[in-house]
């Protein structure tokens, strides 16, 4: 397991593919500090999963990477040649969209706002059509393309919002909570794209999730944020495992422990 200022990671890439170096990373809010000295480093083609309480600034983080946080530190991207590479394209998922629902606004009127200067009340071109139809086909969404936003589910807002973060393919993905109060059946769905999407375009993936079944089943490493930075990196088996972790967690994460010890491996 990697622990907290440990570096030894930051020097080679997974594969030889990309990576996305995060390195004594700090941020500041008046006299507050949010976050001190993170380090973490997340591979192309893995899903990071991050957790900690509520408040240790899993959000805050994302926001950074994002670029609507100022933060000290560094935020690198690497080829896979270990070069500094242009500032990578960057894909978000919320927790979740707000929108008068009573709108008429369409999934394909969200795609014209993003993909044309055109006012949104003219009928979209064709190109833009093209556009939204190919990246809902990445998210089993072509049939909501004329729905209304206000008619979708929550499962299916939540696949919308996510090809909208495919166009264009992003280096790195982020998703805040992407599946907060959906249902089991979209859960799994939403998931399992995710997880094609992470092999066959070699994203890299950061996940901020409550869910630790979530967590378990789908990512590659999880990092525990606490006490403003990175404590602990590994398998989730390895994170599961350690005192602060199941200290933070209490009973849901005993029982998970308990599975694991039983041979509830993945």
């Amino acid at each position: 397991m990697e622990f907290k200022n440990n570096k030894s990671d930051f020097n080679k890439c997974s594969s030889g593919f990309c990576c996305t170096k995060i390195e004594n990373l700090c941020v500041t809010k008046g006299n507050q500090e949010i976050l001190k000295d993170v380090n973490l480093h997340v591979h192309c083609g893995e899903l990071t999963a991050l957790i900690g309480a509520n408040g240790a600034g899993k959000s805050t983080l994302l926001k950074a990477i994002l670029g609507e946080n100022e933060y000290s530190g560094s935020l690198t991207f690497v080829d896979g040649n270990k070069k500094m590479s242009r500032r990578p394209i960057i894909g978000y998922v919320p927790q979740k969209l707000d929108f008068d629902y009573s709108s008429p606004v369409s999934v394909l009127d969200v795609f014209a706002c993003t993909q044309s200067n055109r006012p949104v009340y003219f009928s979209p071109d064709k190109k833009v059509k093209d556009v939204a139809l190919r990246s809902l086909r990445k998210v089993q969404g072509e049939n909501l393309i004329n729905k209304r936003l206000g008619v979708l589910s929550g499962g299916e807002l939540q696949r919308v919002l996510l090809s909208l973060a495919l166009e264009p393919i992003p280096d790195i993905l982020l998703l805040d909570e992407p599946v907060s109060g959906i249902d089991q059946n979209g859960l799994k769905l939403f998931y399992s794209i995710v997880s094609n999407l992470r092999e066959n375009y070699d994203l890299s993936i950061i996940l901020v999730s409550h869910d630790l079944n979530v967590v378990y089943d789908y990512a590659d490493r999880v990092a525990f944020l606490n006490n403003k930075t990175i404590e602990c990196v590994g398998k989730p088996e390895e994170v599961f495992s350690n005192k602060s972790v199941i200290d933070t967690f209490g009973l849901e994460l005993n029982k998970k422990i308990d599975k694991i010890g039983r041979g509830g491996m993945r």
